[in-house]
């Protein structure tokens, strides 16, 4: 779970606007950097009703920010220092600075968003705890600092997408968030797993020591493939953990704001679709091909999206 202890409202109601040449260009900015860095993100994004899909885009674009500094190829002294500077810049902006959208688009509209939406700082906090804890990375002995880190990176990102759309009247906010938490849990695992050999090949396993060692295997093995029966069944139990959380959160599209809805289901057809392929052929994650959605899959899920909301089949 995420260790943000405060529970922000979504709002019912009136969405705020954004204003301004320059502030319309910072977001635009946004928008470009989610666009060309987070494909299956932005797909679902689209059918998210302007300003909130913007102020969506801001977030992601602060995040992006952070991941290619703990992400850089360079020495981890040097990551260190500019995670440090971007975490001392976010605080200056939680505490109330207000960036020139000119000179800092990205943290313009981050600030906007922030202020605009009353979005819980808390969360904000939280995902830079995961950063760090990125760039720290050992790996994992238990599934239970798996579901911290997943909590830190992911959930709170569910949870801040849902303040941003916003509740229909008479949504339990508390419910709605503990929902969020669980679908950010279920798109972390599926991108895990999707990305176990990426990961593997540059020094990174998220998955717990304690179940590789229940199932007999080593990361190495999983990666190679070299006992097949271990490997399957290693790969399964966490299919079952990610389907568990996706379950978990059914509903949740009922609860949020009707007009935002849409996005939030293409994401999940969308992730779980990628679920869906690994749990067909659990050795898809040994391979190099990444697996994938294809764009008229995509294309189709966000046509499915739009005529159930015309249906409010939710």
């Amino acid at each position: 779970m995420t260790s943000s202890t405060a529970v922000s409202t979504p709002r019912v109601g009136a969405t705020p606007r954004i204003e301004g040449r320059e502030l319309t260009r910072a977001y635009d900015a946004c928008r470009a950097i989610t666009r060309s860095r987070a494909r299956n993100f932005y797909y679902g994004l689209k059918l998210t009703p302007e300003p909130k899909r913007s102020a969506i885009y801001s977030i992601y674009a602060w995040m992006r920010l952070g991941d290619d500094l703990a992400d850089a190829d360079a020495d981890e002294s040097i990551r260190r220092e500019g995670l440090s500077q971007f975490r001392g810049r976010t605080q200056r902006i939680l505490d109330g600075d207000r960036p020139d959208p000119e000179q800092e688009p990205v943290w313009s509209a981050f600030h906007h968003t922030l202020d605009a939406f009353k979005v819980d700082h808390a969360d904000i906090r939280d995902m830079m705890d995961g950063l760090e804890e990125d760039l720290d990375h050992t790996g994992y002995d238990t599934a239970e600092e798996l579901e911290r880190y997943c909590g830190r990176v992911a959930s709170t990102v569910g949870r801040v997408c849902v303040t941003i759309w916003g509740l229909r009247p008479g949504a339990d906010p508390e419910r709605a968030l503990e929902m969020a938490v669980r679908r950010g849990h279920a798109f972390q695992l599926t991108n895990i797993l999707r990305d176990y050999s990426e990961d593997y090949d540059g020094e990174r396993v998220y998955l717990p020591r304690e179940s590789f060692e229940r199932h007999g295997v080593t990361p190495e093995d999983v990666r190679r493939w070299s006992k097949p029966r271990e490997c399957r069944e290693f790969v399964r139990e966490w299919l079952r953990v990610a389907r568990n959380h996706y379950n978990a959160s059914e509903g949740l599209e009922g609860r949020i704001d009707a007009a935002c809805a849409p996005a939030m289901w293409a994401m999940t057809r969308i992730y779980s679709g990628i679920l869906e392929k690994i749990e067909r052929h659990p050795e898809r994650v040994a391979q190099d091909e990444r697996i994938r959605l294809q764009s008229f899959h995509k294309a189709g899920i966000a046509l499915r999206a739009v005529i159930m909301s015309r249906r409010d089949g939710w």
